[in-house]
């Protein structure tokens, strides 16, 4: 014969005892015996207190599976309730780690924004150091300012000395023109005096 699962197993119990447990089984029996005893004929008290007693145990076991019954129902409530609050905390957990995932994504988006902005800031960085600081332009800017100042005054010194040889040039020009016509002046009074001489040599 082939070896019994556990399956078939369950279900013959199932088929005997109802739900499982016997209670069916045993309030039938108690029922049937109660009926046989209140219409059997009246045996010995002996066979009466037995029965009586084998009824009142029968009893017992209905109220025992019964109170058992009511606890495994009491503890299945306090289950689904627990359960329930498992199922509460998980829920609460999930949507605390969702707000968490999403604060984490944001933390991501600005930890990648300040690594761009210290990446360019350091590019930025690099592109200033190879211009001299603040203070070396200054100093630069002053240099240039006071080269600047002194070409100013070598212009302002060179304007004037070109001004000087302006009047000097002019002068001389002034003179030169003055001294050509006191030339012509003398040339022609001698031109004169040469003229009026020669007359009186012709006549002697």
């Amino acid at each position: 014969m082939g070896a019994v699962t556990d399956d078939e197993v369950i279900r013959k119990r199932l088929l005997i005892d109802g739900d499982g447990a016997g209670d069916d089984r045993r309030i039938n029996v108690l029922l049937k015996s109660f009926t046989k005893w209140c219409n059997s004929p009246q045996g010995t008290p002996e066979e009466g207190i037995t029965q009586y007693q084998r009824m009142l145990g029968t009893l017992a076991q209905c109220e025992f599976s019964m109170g058992k019954t009511l606890m495994v129902y009491d503890m299945n409530l306090r289950e689904m309730e627990n359960y329930e609050k498992i199922y509460t905390n998980i829920e609460q957990n999930i949507t605390s780690a969702h707000e968490k995932i999403a604060e984490c994504k944001k933390e991501i988006q600005r930890a990648k924004r300040i690594r761009k902005n210290r990446q360019e800031y350091d590019a930025l960085a690099k592109v200033i150091q190879q211009h001299p600081d603040r203070h070396e332009t200054l100093k630069q800017l002053e240099a240039l300012d006071k080269e600047l100042q002194q070409l100013s005054h070598i212009k302002e010194n060179v304007d004037a000395k070109l001004e000087l040889r302006k009047k000097q040039f002019h002068v001389l020009l002034s003179t030169i023109q003055e001294l050509q016509q006191t030339l012509e002046n003398d040339e022609k009074s001698d031109n004169d005096d040469n003229n009026q001489g020669s007359p009186s040599e012709n006549g002697e």
